[in-house]
């Protein structure tokens, strides 16, 4: 009986994992499994990279989860350092360059799962590839950037945007020492929440020196004399920079899909159905930064690069290609944050995203404490929810404070995923103790607000 041949293209979350996930359900004389990776590292946690840079975390191997070896232990044919340049869809086969030694070669595949991940965002502007200029995605850039600090003969840094990894890095270049300045586009910091809420990040990263600018397009990056980055332009200002940090987001890297013409979605992420089966395709998969997913609560879809569902998708594919089940419904967009002591969370729909589906909608904002009131360190702490006009279905819900803020959040993610109304929320039978929470929970105080505003609408 000859082996299946499994090409897994990408050896970071999702290829890694649907080829683990593949090979604990299949031994090496009934599924052989190739998988490419382009750069030096395999599974490791790109959201863990901004706190090796501030020194959280002290080690960049603290950040592998596997190492190439352990994936070759496994039987599993990891080619590092190569990458995939051709998917020859009819043929059944994909093309690759050796990155070391140039040698190119074509490997055959019965199924192929497509895992390339995302790249950031780089605008094509005057001085936008200069030395001293870092997108941050793969261990490859974090390392990158450190080795650019370390050359700096200035303390200054400009980060340029202002979502979860421009904010987390803002605070990963505070901690190295440097005079920061983030330049952000938007009305507030932190575009996935509402601009009410993003006033408080806004507050609370003045307060830690971090100089935030919005309403501010960047229209080039100035060099100095050697070449260097010496400053970040924009319409109205130009700003000294040391080093500039692009969080300016990713965009699913799918180059390769759009070129044999797979099916993609209006993100620019591949399409695939619940299987992560790429659509029209039986023998090609695809999960991770790549892909598009579901919004359970907007009904479109969405592309949202995180190592969670990049993992979930790896083990679906997995089972999937080796002969189990498994699907992947979507998700209700749940992400948290932080920047220093200042934690984000939001979960759900903000209100612009309501309005673009055509959802009526009120919202409630309550503040309250992690904690009791009266007990030792109770930080203050302010929650938002959106719930549908009339029905009262939570629609989402946003969080900004101290002292376990963030992981409440979570409550929410369930409640939208079981699809409750607020009303029905606000008896949920939650832990209380005055060190965890006070006898009301915020995001239960939230909820009976929301409650009200949803009758009041109602009779209006």
């Amino acid at each position: 009986m000859t082996a299946e041949r499994l090409v897994v293209i990408g050896g970071d979350a999702a290829g890694m994992s649907a080829a683990s996930q593949a090979r604990r359900l299949k031994g090496p004389d009934r599924l052989s499994i190739t998988a490419f990776e382009r750069g030096h590292f395999t599974s490791y946690s790109a959201c863990g990279i901004p706190y090796w840079v501030g020194g959280d975390v002290e080690q960049r191997d603290e950040l592998i989860a596997r190492t190439p070896e352990e994936h070759r232990a496994r039987d599993i044919d990891l080619r590092m350092r190569t990458e995939v340049t051709e998917i020859d869809v009819a043929g059944q086969r994909v093309h690759s360059v050796d990155r070391e030694s140039g040698e190119t070669s074509w490997t055959e595949f019965d199924k192929l799962v497509i895992a390339t991940g995302a790249r950031p965002v780089r605008p094509a502007l005057p001085g936008m590839d200069a030395p001293g200029v870092h997108g941050v995605q793969t261990l490859d850039d974090g390392q990158a950037l450190l080795d650019s600090l370390d050359r700096a003969k200035g303390r200054r840094a400009v980060v340029v945007g202002a979502g979860y990894i421009g904010v987390e890095m803002a605070e990963a270049m505070l901690k190295r020492g440097f005079e920061v300045t983030v330049l952000n586009r938007g009305e507030q910091p932190m575009a996935t929440l509402d601009p009410d809420m993003g006033r408080l990040v806004h507050d609370a990263m003045d307060a830690l020196g971090i100089t935030t600018v919005n309403r501010a397009e960047v229209t080039a990056i100035r060099t100095g004399p050697e070449g260097r980055v010496s400053a970040v332009e924009t319409a109205d200002s130009s700003y000294p920079a040391d080093v500039v940090v692009l969080g300016i987001g990713v965009e699913p890297e799918t180059t390769l899909a759009r070129a044999v013409g797979l099916p993609l979605g209006p993100h620019g992420g591949l399409l695939t159905d619940l299987s992560m089966r790429v659509v029209g395709h039986d023998n090609i998969w695809a999960g991770g930064d790549c892909v598009e997913v579901l919004d359970l609560v907007a009904g479109r879809s969405r592309h949202i690069a995180l190592g969670t569902h990049a993992n979930k998708h790896g083990q679906i594919i997995g089972s999937n290609v080796a002969g189990g089940y498994g699907t992947f419904p979507g998700v209700v967009g749940t992400a948290v944050s932080k920047v220093c002591d200042l934690e984000i969370a939001r979960t759900g729909l903000r209100e612009k995203d309501a309005r673009a589906v055509g959802l009526r909608f009120v919202t409630a904002t309550i503040e309250s404490t992690g904690r009791a009131g009266y007990y030792p360190g109770a930080a203050p702490m302010t929650v938002k929810m959106l719930a549908e006009y009339r029905t009262g279905r939570l629609l989402g819900v946003q969080i900004v404070g101290r002292d376990g803020a963030a992981k409440r959040v979570d409550v929410a993610a369930v409640a939208l995923t079981a699809g409750m109304t607020v009303e029905r929320m606000t008896s949920l039978d939650l832990g209380y103790a005055p060190p965890f929470s006070p006898v009301w929970d915020p995001v239960l105080v939230a909820a009976r607000k929301t409650v009200t505003a949803v009758r009041e609408a109602g009779t209006a």
